[in-house]
C-alpha cells in the first residue's frame, strides 16, 4: 500500500494519478470527506487524518509499503512556525512504528543551511527530526512552486503591475511545477530504496525564468501586457499584512526571499538532480483559465 499524505494538493494528487496508472494501491489521506471525491473516482482507499493530530496519522500508515508525506507551512497559524514543528513531531512519531517503509518527504530547496532562510529553516528541522526516526528515506527537496503566482496573477491581470519579491527583476530563480514534484515523488517511490542511509534529491522545472519573464509570459496568457514590478524592501511587511498574513508568517517569508535574492537558496551541490517537463507558460495559462471560469 501506497500511503500519500497531502493528497488533495497538487503534488499528493499528481503522486497518487502516477501510482494508480502503475496499478497500485493507494491509500489517499485528506483532511475531509470531500476532498477526497477526486481521488476516490481514481480508486483510491481515502483516509482521514490531519498531521495535527497523531493518532489518526498513525492510523493512516497502517500496513504502508511506502510514504509520501508533506508537512505544509501553516498560514493560518498564529505562530505558524511553532505549528509547523508539532506537526513534523507528530508525523516522525508516527513513522517511527513503521520502520519498514520506505518514507519520502517531500523538502525544500536550501534545506541544507542551518540559518537565515525563514520558511526553508522549518525544512531543515523536517529532514533531520525525520532521518533520526526513518531508516529507508527519500528527501525530494523542491524549488519554488510555479502555482505560487496564482496568489498575484489576479491583480497582475487587473493593473498590469505584477508585484514580486524577487529582486533584481532580471536574476533568474528555480522554479518547478508541483504537478512535476509529484510526478518524481511517485518515480522515487516506484524504485523503491537501497537502504543506505537518507537520499536527497533536488527537483526544479526544465529551465529558469526572472520575474520579468514571468510577467511577459503571463501577460501572453491574458491578452494583454504586463510589465513586473519589484515591491520595495521596505514595503514588504505592509504588503504581507494587507494580504492577510500575520506577523510571524510574514516574517518568515521575508527572510526566505532574502535568502533567495542573496542566491543563498538553490540545488544543493553534489545532491541527485531531477528536472520536470512544464513550463511555466503552461501553468500560466492554466492559472488564467481558471480565473476566467470563476
Amino acid at each position: 500500500m501506497y500511503v500519500i499524505f497531502g493528497a488533495a494538493g497538487n503534488v499528493g494528487r499528481a503522486a497518487a494519478q502516477v501510482l494508480r496508472a502503475a496499478g497500485h494501491a493507494v491509500r489517499a489521506v485528506v483532511r475531509s470527506p470531500a476532498q477526497g471525491e477526486t481521488l476516490a473516482r481514481l480508486g483510491c482507499q481515502i483516509a482521514l487524518a490531519d498531521l495535527d493530530d497523531e493518532a489518526s496519522v498513525r492510523r493512516a500508515l497502517d500496513g504502508a509499503q511506502a510514504v509520501q508525506m508533506l508537512c505544509p507551512v501553516a498560514h493560518r497559524a498564529d505562530d505558524p512556525a511553532a505549528a509547523m514543528r508539532q506537526m513534523i513531531g507528530n508525523a516522525a512519531r508516527a513513522l517511527r512504528a513503521c520502520p519498514q517503509a520506505h518514507v519520502l518527504a517531500v523538502s525544500d530547496y536550501g534545506a541544507e543551511l542551518d540559518a537565515g532562510t525563514g520558511i526553508t529553516l522549518l525544512y531543515r528541522e523536517l529532514e533531520a527530526r525525520f532521518k533520526e526516526a526513518v531508516p529507508h528515506l527519500t528527501l525530494l527537496r523542491s524549488a519554488e512552486h510555479m502555482q505560487n503566482w496564482g496568489r498575484v496573477a489576479p491583480v497582475a491581470m487587473a493593473s498590469g503591475y505584477l508585484p514580486t519579491l524577487h529582486h533584481p527583476l532580471d536574476q533568474r530563480f528555480p522554479t518547478v511545477s508541483a504537478s512535476d514534484v509529484g510526478t518524481v515523488a511517485a518515480q522515487l517511490l516506484l524504485a523503491g530504496h537501497d537502504g543506505k542511509g537518507a537520499r536527497v534529491v533536488s527537483v526544479e522545472g526544465p529551465r529558469r525564468y526572472d520575474a520579468n519573464e514571468v510577467a511577459r509570459i503571463l501577460g501572453q496568457a491574458c491578452g494583454r501586457e504586463i510589465v513586473a514590478h519589484a515591491v520595495p524592501r521596505s514595503d514588504w511587511a505592509v504588503l504581507l499584512s494587507r494580504a492577510g498574513m500575520t506577523r510571524n508568517l510574514a516574517d518568515l517569508i521575508i527572510e526566505t526571499n532574502d535568502a533567495q535574492n542573496d542566491g543563498r537558496i538553490d540545488a544543493q551541490p553534489g545532491t541527485e538532480r531531477r528536472f520536470g517537463t512544464t513550463g511555466l507558460d503552461q501553468v500560466l495559462a492554466a492559472l488564467v483559465s481558471a480565473a476566467g471560469a470563476r
